[in-house]
């Protein structure tokens, strides 16, 4: 799975993407609420996980995680 975190601009508040091996969409959220769609990916029980990674990866940068 890749981790890509955007920074918002303006109004618009930042966002973390997760794609597959094939770069297919899994997760689209906002930074500040990633509960409700890591759950409906799949990763509830690696949320705690994922978002710690998330918290250190600088924004524009792609992040392989294996899971």
């Amino acid at each position: 799975m890749y981790v890509i975190k955007v920074k918002g601009v303006a109004k618009i508040p930042d966002y973390v993407q997760l794609r597959d091996e094939k770069f297919t969409l899994l997760a689209y959220f906002r930074l500040d609420r990633p509960e409700k769609a890591l759950e409906k990916a799949g990763y509830g029980e690696r949320a705690d996980y994922i978002m710690d990674k998330i918290k250190e990866l600088p924004f524009g940068q792609i992040l392989k995680l294996e899971l």
